[in-house]
């Protein structure tokens, strides 16, 4: 049996040679509370076919990787109550035990990368957590060996950001600012860290993906993009909230990829919902920039 099942949509996408865009799944089974993880997923979808790509959300469902989904396993993932969050140490125990699995920025990225798909939208990746004694995430290394374009808002803003940059330099992995010379922060549009590369549009980063790939590096490239103005949030603001849930987990051992959800939910919380607003409206955005840079590199 083959390891991928493709969609319709992809299958002809892939036949035709036109752009793809792949999408993780975590944001729907434990991102969002539903319905607003169901009408999420299928708006980015939507949004990476009003740019001119294809999109191609990756999930395992019964131990299969599925790369896109229909309606009816976007509504499994968005209902079900037994997915598993999959890293790339999980895929194989995940499909051996033919579980439903929510692909995170690391799995996602190599699924991809396996299925040719080089372009991937998401909302923030992991890094380094914040007193991490080695709470490093999966997702650096993946960058690290994967050549896939990861477009996001920059790290969560829950992470040691300065801490998570050092990571990145140092494995080598190219950080672009979307028409910005500082790290976006996830929440808000700064971080006080400044980029050494700078783009300003979707033709230029194609441009760089072109030269990276001539040069046979091996890593991903990370595209950094601001979250729209309208919906940022106010920096202070953001990290109160973020210090409070922070102590919230270190009282009650939460650790491990149990803690990114703790703590996004709990800032939602205490923000009345504005983390949410803010986390939906950067994740379109992104998918936008994401399907524009596969449609200049034709992939």
């Amino acid at each position: 049996m083959s390891l991928f099942t493709y969609s319709a949509a992809v299958t002809a996408a892939k036949q035709a040679n036109t752009p793809l865009v792949a999408l993780e799944s975590t944001v729907i089974s434990h991102g969002l509370p539903y319905p607003q993880n169901l009408t999420l997923a299928t708006e980015m979808e939507a949004v990476v076919s009003a740019n001119g790509a294809t999109p191609a959300t990756i999930a395992l469902i019964d131990g299969q990787v599925q790369i896109g989904l229909d309606e009816t396993t976007l509504n499994t993932l968005a209902t079900a109550g037994n997915v598993v969050k999959v890293s790339r140490r999980d895929l194989a125990a995940v499909s051996a035990r033919k579980q439903h699995g929510a692909t995170t920025v690391a799995s996602t990225m190599l699924l991809a990368e396996k299925a040719g798909i080089s372009v991937f939208a998401t909302g923030g990746i992991g890094g380094v957590h914040r007193d991490s004694n080695w709470d490093i995430s999966a997702d650096l290394i993946e960058l690290s060996q994967t050549p896939v374009v990861v477009v996001c808002a920059g790290a969560k803003s829950i992470l040691d950001l300065p801490a998570t940059m050092e990571v990145l330099e140092t494995y080598g992995v190219p950080v672009i600012g979307y028409q910005t010379d500082e790290l976006p922060a996830f929440f808000t549009r700064e971080s006080g860290i400044g980029l050494q590369i700078r783009a300003e549009s979707p033709a230029e980063i194609a441009d760089i993906v072109r030269q990276q790939r001539a040069y046979g590096l091996k890593s991903g490239i990370l595209v950094t993009v601001p979250v729209p103005e309208a919906v940022a949030m106010d920096a202070k603001d953001a990290e109160a909230a973020i210090n409070e849930v922070m102590a919230q987990a270190a009282e009650q051992g939460v650790h491990g990829k149990a803690l990114t959800p703790f703590l996004l939910s709990g800032i939602a919380k205490l923000t009345g919902g504005e983390s949410v607003e803010t986390n939906m409206a950067f994740l379109k955005q992104n998918a936008a920039i994401a399907a524009q840079i596969a449609v200049e590199l034709g992939a």
